[in-house]
């Protein structure tokens, strides 16, 4: 058989594997969920061998979308690991069988202290399935390969279900990117969910001068606060425009004499701003694309709230 052939098939009993868990996503499914959601201390997630890789990836995947959660190995359990689950956790277990004798041992544990129980089997009449609160199919046909005995199918469909429990907790708890961004600071999700808010001047700290304040006190103005521009303000607080090193050079070149100038003479009247509800990455696009070095940061009403420079992103080492 062509090498290819047989990572094909592979694949195709995986994805398989995959499918048919869809037509079991029942009312087990969303009591799971919400004894989930319920939770008041960690999900605490077991599993034996391969099954126990497999349950330290959704324990990781549940920790970075605002769920509490943390592994726990079965054998370590029953030799005095189970003191790290306490009243409130809800435990996760996964096993294909449902009668490795680790788990069987840990939920006799678990009975005697009163933690719930969530299991993901290929048994549903095992003994893991039938002391669980919620007994979750994650059963396959056979496992992949030509020997059908390596755990392959059975850990895709595990993980696979891992995950939809993972998302549908997660919508269910109303967790939002802006919540996602505090777990993953760094690297490209950083890039991606890091806001203007997280790196911007904000009001009390941006350089701002009145419409009919002088040109001296605006220069100053952008002296002192060392961004290189300053926003100018309507009486209310809205934003009438900005006045950037550019401007000032261009307005010497034009022969005006700006001691004699106020603000509005010299300001442009339409700069581009952004929400601080932006990502950061939006914001470098704007600034790259349009050739600026500051954007002024505004509400719908367009009252200011801050200016994000360029500096500002590159600080971050992100970009």
């Amino acid at each position: 058989m062509v090498i290819r052939e047989i990572g094909r098939q592979v694949l195709e009993s995986e994805a398989e594997a995959i499918r048919n868990l869809i037509p079991r996503l029942d009312e087990s499914f969303d009591a799971a969920v919400a004894a989930l959601a319920a939770c008041r201390g960690r999900v605490v997630v077991s599993g034996m061998g391969k099954s126990g890789l497999i349950g330290a990836k959704i324990a990781a995947t549940l920790a970075s979308t605002g769920t509490p959660s943390s592994f726990l190995h079965p054998a370590e359990a029953i030799h005095g690991d189970i003191g790290m689950v306490a009243q409130g956790d809800v435990v996760l277990g996964i096993s294909s069988s449902g009668e490795t004798e680790e788990m069987c041992r840990l939920v006799e544990l678990l009975k005697r202290l009163g933690i719930p129980l969530i299991s993901l089997t290929g048994n549903l009449e095992s003994t893991l399935a039938r002391h669980s609160l919620v007994a979750l199919d994650v059963g396959v046909a056979r496992e992949a390969g030509p020997m059908g005995l390596v755990p392959t199918s059975s850990t895709t469909a595990a993980l696979a279900m891992g995950d939809a429990l993972a998302v549908a907790l997660l919508e269910t708890k109303g967790f939002t990117s802006r919540d996602f961004a505090v777990f993953h600071p760094g690297g490209r999700i950083g890039r991606e969910i890091l806001m203007v808010e997280d790196l911007m001047h904000a009001r009390k700290n941006c350089p701002c001068v009145a419409k009919g304040a002088s040109m001296l006190e605006a220069i100053r103005e952008i002296s002192n606060r060392r961004l290189g521009m300053t926003c100018v303000e309507e009486a209310d607080g809205t934003l009438a425009g900005i006045i950037t090193d550019g401007d000032l050079r261009r307005c010497l070149e034009r022969g005006m004499d700006l001691s004699s100038c106020i603000a509005q003479d010299c300001m442009v009247t339409n700069p581009v701003t952004v929400s601080k509800s932006e990502t950061a990455a939006l914001a470098l696009n704007l600034l790259e694309s349009r050739k600026i070095t500051s954007l002024v940061v505004v509400s719908l009403e367009r009252r200011i709230e801050g200016v994000l420079h360029l500096h500002d992103l590159w600080r971050t080492q992100l970009f």
